[in-house]
């Protein structure tokens, strides 16, 4: 089969870092256009609107949207309208709300819907979910700390409503999501706001599995030095340790290979499997958790943030 002709809307950092390199590498894609106000990537045409590159270039497929979360249902919307399958960057959008129409709409049009969390396809997501799938848990503790000033330098789209910790903090919520085998409630929330941003810089979560399990997850955007992306896990027989995002894996300490395949290369070729099969692949979980967050927090003001 032929590559699907694919067209990327929205050309900032994680556009240039990760979507333009691996949809290059992929057999399955061939990007042909950018709708975006910056730059596009060398070689490929950009447009102002979808509209725009539809009328110049119909033989178009499908869409992968990686613009800030706020204003992404509109296009959705022209994206379906058009006949284009569509895959989106974490977080799906800027409300819950938004994210469920946006599903429902590309539903009623028949085209296919990629909500994807990039972390669940760290290396050792699904090795560890397969361990833990035998074993009895006994307690959980996540710690997500990064610098805001590294990975998002001066976007101020971060910082927007909703937003702040909860881009990065997300991702663990969706691997925890993955790998624990029942689902998690939230019992508390601390969230803690510079003085002079809309969105946390740090978070506490306080979760419990069906079964009462304990689910403790801190999150911090303010992290100088070494960042960390760590989950542990122990249960009645050992302790498993995702480090580096998912990426690395060890139990009672010991390093379990994994492999290395890189997050993106394995998004694309699920969009792929999706396109093959005209099926959907949509999971609010991590953004309902996000939500959840949200209503049961208490805000707590902290000093102000400042880029330097």
């Amino acid at each position: 089969m032929s590559a699907t002709r694919i067209a990327l809307i929205g050309i900032g950092k994680i556009a240039r870092d990760q979507h333009v390199p691996h949809i290059a590498a992929s057999p399955d894609f061939e990007l042909v256009a950018a709708v975006t106000g910056h730059t596009p990537p060398e070689g490929v045409p950009g447009f102002a609107t979808i509209a725009e590159m539809m009328a110049a270039m119909p033989d178009v497929q499908a869409v992968s949207i990686c613009t800030p979360p706020r204003g992404r249902l509109a296009l959705i919307e022209q994206a379906v309208a058009h006949g284009l399958d569509v895959m989106i960057e974490k977080p799906p959008a800027a409300t819950l709300s938004e994210a469920q129409a946006s599903a429902r709409i590309a539903e009623k049009a028949g085209r296919v819907f990629y909500t994807t969390w990039h972390s669940r396809e760290a290396a050792a997501v699904e090795p560890a979910r397969l361990w833990l799938s035998t074993r009895t848990l006994r307690r959980v503790e996540v710690n997500w700390k990064e610098d805001v000033r590294v990975w998002h330098p001066g976007q101020a789209w971060i910082w927007e409503p909703g937003i702040g910790v909860f881009d990065p903090g997300i991702n663990a919520l969706s691997v925890i999501t993955r790998i624990l085998p029942r689902p998690l409630l939230l019992e508390d929330a601390e969230l803690r706001f510079p003085s002079n941003r809309d969105a946390p810089i740090a978070a506490s979560l306080r979760f419990a599995d069906t079964v009462g399990v304990p689910v403790a997850v801190e999150f911090d955007f303010d992290q100088r030095g070494p960042q960390s992306w760590d989950i542990h896990v122990e249960t009645d027989d050992g302790q498993l340790t995702l480090s580096l995002g998912a990426s690395k894996m060890a139990v009672d300490g010991a390093a379990v290979d994994v492999g290395d395949e890189a997050e993106y290369a394995r998004l694309y070729r699920r969009f792929a499997q999706c396109l093959a099969t005209r099926t959907s692949d949509v999971d609010l979980t991590p953004f309902a958790h996000v939500a959840d967050a949200y209503l049961l927090g208490r805000r707590v003001e902290v000093g102000p943030f400042h880029e330097a």
